[in-house]
């Protein structure tokens, strides 16, 4: 197995920097509204960001220095100056407007104006919300970390959450964050993007409460199955214990049970998958 391999300190950084984020990918973006000490807003994405805490509720985003020149972003300078932050999500029907609030305009431009982004007032901080956000957290700002001084050097926005706001069509019949009504896009590398919805949203069943039985504990002939894939055998590994054999009913060779079995575990249908690796006599 061949792999191309970079050590940072002799890569040049633009092209570290595309490695790096075509791999740690994707990205939840941060919308940042913020506003100087002149009152004028700035509005921002920012793909350096992710939840870090949840009591106190820590989120952090990351302005770093520009790579060809070594400036700062508005962002930084303002919440040096105003300690407060609008985090608001992106969603699909937005994206690409939020994209256009990253040029780079002269200090003092209005992105909310130049992106066609509508202001709603914040109850608790002073920069605005972003009226079309599915989700927009008012924060105050805890600390900024600098990360380094040349260009590409992140600065850590420490944001703690002091109210948070929900659209109500994002939610489900429990109140609960619908994902598919959401619609969240999120940062690949380059002009890449991804979109939290449809077929691309999946559930992966975790064990919270039990211990898997763990690759090494599977049967020799399960395991090294040329049917079965790494994600299959991982289902599988998950139950707290192997399943009694029972009495056996081949269901005729091995390639049949395999391949019945990865189609029941592509539906969700792990005991039952089980029940056929194990050649368990019941009913399909």
């Amino acid at each position: 197995m061949s792999y191309l391999t970079l050590d940072p300190k002799d890569t040049p950084t633009p092209e570290l920097q595309s490695y790096l984020q075509g791999a740690i990918a994707p990205r939840p973006i941060a919308f940042a509204s913020t506003i100087d000490k002149n009152g004028t807003v700035n509005l921002s994405p920012f793909s350096f960001f992710n939840l870090f805490s949840t009591q106190p509720p820590i989120l952090i985003f990351s302005p770093s220095r520009r790579v060809r020149n070594n400036t700062v972003k508005h962002s930084l300078e303002n919440v040096i100056d105003v300690p407060e932050v609008v985090i608001n999500i992106i969603s699909f029907s937005m994206v690409e407007q939020a994209s256009l609030a990253s040029c780079e305009y002269p200090k003092g431009v209005n992105e909310f104006a130049k992106s066609g982004f509508t202001t709603l007032p914040s109850l608790k901080v002073k920069p605005p919300r972003v009226a079309e956000a599915p989700v927009s957290f008012e924060c105050k700002v805890n600390q900024v970390i600098s990360l380094g001084n040349e260009g590409g050097a992140g600065n850590l926005i420490i944001c703690e959450v002091i109210l948070a706001h929900f659209k109500n069509d994002i939610l489900d019949g429990e109140s609960k964050i619908d994902p598919q009504k959401m619609d969240a896009v999120a940062r690949m590398g380059g002009d890449y993007y991804c979109r939290a919805h449809g077929d691309n949203i999946f559930k992966v069943p975790k064990p919270n409460t039990q211990l898997g039985i763990g690759f090494d504990l599977l049967p020799e002939s399960i395991r090294g199955s040329k049917i079965l894939t790494g994600n299959d055998l991982a289902r599988l590994a998950n139950v707290e214990k192997l399943p009694n054999k029972g009495n056996n009913q081949l269901l005729g060779g091995e390639e049949d049970q395999h391949l019945l079995a990865k189609k029941l575990l592509e539906e969700g249908k792990v005991a039952e998958a089980w029940d056929v690796l194990l050649a368990t006599k019941t009913n399909f």
